[in-house]
């Protein structure tokens, strides 16, 4: 099927299905790039400037929310229905692209393996390609409907708003929550909404949702009541989702509680509820209701970790996904214990599968600490602002120190690159190391060296 889709294409060069995938959104980011550069996209006089209209355009491919002018002042109506459609497309196809793979590598693989994919990834069975694709258009659309319709309500009738400004914001937050692109039509995020329940649930809940995975989200629609029989990998994701969740949560309260300039003016339930939703929003979506300007060091380094790990595969979020952190931890928990194997949930973890985990996460560690020193000597900005938007920009998060503004062309460039790379990066690595899996016919001696 792949090799004939690449003749029809002409396309001899994309030889891996992640090649196509990573091709794809090249091409969408050239799209979107070209029309947010056109003159109708922008507000006033003149057309947005190349490298505003191709960062906007990467940032809302790859759902992120990065932004270097104000969404609302600087977008024409038309430039914000670009904006949007992009978020759009780049969630669906992430969520589609990283499914498909799937089940794709469930074919490519071995027997044995094939066997025990279809056992532990009940969400994404093989060859079950029409059911993948119907599947996330209707989670997407079923989710973005609801959140859409929540906050149009509360807009109607809390805001004093009319009902086309009301339904257009609603339509937008719906979209952009599930796909956790961290877009909004405020230039201060939602920090006006801090207070208020009825619009920072709903879109958590979104977030959160569009940061599972398809996968997880199928295979918790079918056996929701049944969580014995759940798959290892949505056992491993909600798990640590749940535990990653809880702990920013009180991480970040405890840290900023009495920050004057974050959560110390609110009252206690508002603080709980702001401390939630940064911690949430830390893991891909990219909103704020509290400046992350004024944040201490301290949660600007919880942020980091959370943003770094990101959310479930097949998801809307980026990051290195938490089943590789959650492997990490196992065999480290295993390697302190003594044991010679690894398991998790009555399931033995094969010695690729966690190899791969941390080629994934090494990878990744590199990226990072090199564009963070790259950064560094572009701007000559901290090292801990540096950091903090490296990592924001490859867990596709968006949050941003303020750095954001004063970055040239260059800095905007790298950052751009750092958007793509971490939104397809770990999904097409960990497609590669899958199916380049080989026996070898020989052992070589063992040796050991002296480790620590």
């Amino acid at each position: 099927m792949e090799a004939g889709l690449r003749r029809r294409l002409k396309l001899p060069f994309l030889r891996h299905p992640a090649q196509v995938v990573a091709f794809a959104f090249g091409v969408a980011v050239a799209i979107g790039t070209a029309l947010l550069w056109l003159p109708i996209a922008r507000r006033g006089p003149g057309g947005a400037a190349f490298v505003d209209a191709l960062f906007t355009a990467v940032s809302a491919l790859c759902v992120t929310g990065h932004v270097v002018v104000d969404t609302r002042e600087h977008w024409s109506g038309f430039g914000l229905v670009v904006i949007l459609a992009l978020a759009q497309v780049g969630g669906f196809g992430i969520m589609t692209s990283a499914s498909l793979l799937g089940v794709f590598m469930s074919r490519r693989l071995g027997l044995r393996t094939r066997m025990w994919t279809a056992t532990e990834s009940r969400g994404v069975e093989m060859g079950d390609v029409r059911r993948v694709l119907l599947g996330v258009v209707k989670v997407s659309l079923l989710v973005e409907l609801v959140t859409a319709v929540m906050l149009t309500a509360r807009f109607l009738l809390a805001y004093d708003r009319s009902f086309a400004s009301a339904l257009w914001e609603g339509v937008f937050l719906g979209v952009s929550s599930f796909n956790n692109a961290g877009f909004a039509l405020r230039s201060d995020s939602l920090t006006a909404f801090v207070a208020d329940p009825w619009v920072c649930l709903p879109v958590l809940a979104a977030t959160i949702l569009g940061g599972l995975g398809f996968p997880v989200l199928l295979e918790l629609r079918r056996q929701f009541r049944r969580p014995r029989q759940w798959s290892l990998h949505t056992k491993l994701t909600l798990t640590t989702t749940s535990v990653l969740l809880v702990l920013g949560w009180l991480l970040i309260t405890a840290n900023e509680w009495g920050n004057q300039a974050t959560l110390g003016p609110l009252s206690w339930d508002t603080k709980l509820l702001a401390g939630f939703f940064q911690a949430t929003a830390t893991r891909s979506s990219g909103y704020n209701t509290v400046d992350i300007t004024e944040m201490t060091g301290a949660s600007w380094m919880v942020m980091s970790v959370l943003m770094f790990i990101g959310g479930g595969s097949a998801s809307t979020a980026g990051g290195i996904k938490v089943t590789t952190f959650a492997l990490l931890l196992v065999v480290l928990v295993a390697e302190f214990r003594g044991e010679q194997t690894v398991t998790v949930f009555a399931r033995r973890i094969p010695e690729r599968v966690y190899r791969q985990a941390l080629t994934v996460a090494l990878v990744s560690v590199a990226v990072v600490v090199g564009s963070t020193l790259l950064l560094v000597e572009m701007t000559g900005a901290p090292m801990d602002m540096a950091l903090f938007e490296v990592v924001s920009s490859f867990g596709t998060v968006g949050l941003s120190t303020g750095l954001l503004a004063d970055l040239p062309d260059s800095g905007q460039i790298l950052l751009a690159a750092l958007m793509f790379l971490g939104r397809l990066g770990p999904i097409t690595l960990g497609a590669a190391l899958a199916l380049r899996e080989r026996k070898r016919l020989y052992e070589y001696p063992e040796g050991r060296p002296i480790i620590g």
